[in-house]
């Protein structure tokens, strides 16, 4: 089931969008003639060429990826895939090392992810998925994302501060699932002088 934080806007790539992804499949022409036939039609496509791919658990993907927007964050393309429940950000590629190195800077315990290069593929939405498709794109490519070094630093920063931030909820909603819980941490004087 889509997230409905997203399914008001579903993105859909442009046509120089679709000539720099296409350009990374091993046969572009082929690629570019599937999606003209089937325009929501999703493709392998092998990272590593124009692009390397963060993937992510897609509770943290969203929330990451909604704090990269809302802070106007540098942020290549995202995509989602519903099914597998991830998040795909998209980076130049040979960000690997920048992406690795600001991570561990953050937290000496990152979250869990995988990242995409050479001699791997990732599975893209087509130009024009529709809200409820399995893969969809949460920002589409629009054109040849610029090579900006910010990008893997800003993934970094933000997945490591999204990640404290669920945890912090999650813990909130392990301690205080009641008003009950709540009102038991707190200090009985207090509530006796009000």
């Amino acid at each position: 089931m889509a997230d409905p934080r997203w399914e008001e806007d579903v993105q859909t790539m442009t046509r120089r969008g679709i000539e720099w992804l296409s350009a990374a499949a091993d046969d572009p022409v082929m690629c570019r003639a599937l999606w003209a036939d089937d325009p929501r039609s999703p493709s392998m496509i092998p990272a590593g060429r124009l692009f390397d791919v963060v993937s992510v658990e897609q509770r943290l993907g969203l929330e990451t990826f909604d704090q990269m927007c809302r802070r106007e964050l540098p942020c290549g393309p995202v995509m989602v895939d519903h099914r597998a429940r991830r998040v795909g950000f998209f980076l130049s590629s040979n960000s690997r090392d920048w992406f690795t190195y600001f991570l561990r800077r953050e937290t000496s315990e990152p979250p869990e992810y995988r990242y995409l290069g050479l001699k791997s593929v990732v599975v893209v939405p087509g130009p024009m998925p529709l809200s409820g498709d399995r893969y969809e794109w949460l920002r589409a490519p629009v054109r040849r994302p610029e090579a900006n070094p910010l990008r893997p630093i800003a993934l970094a920063t933000v997945l490591v501060a999204a990640a404290e931030l669920l945890a912090r909820v999650d813990r909130y909603g392990d301690r205080f699932s009641s008003t009950a819980d709540a009102m038991a941490a707190y200090p009985e004087e207090s509530t006796s002088g009000a």
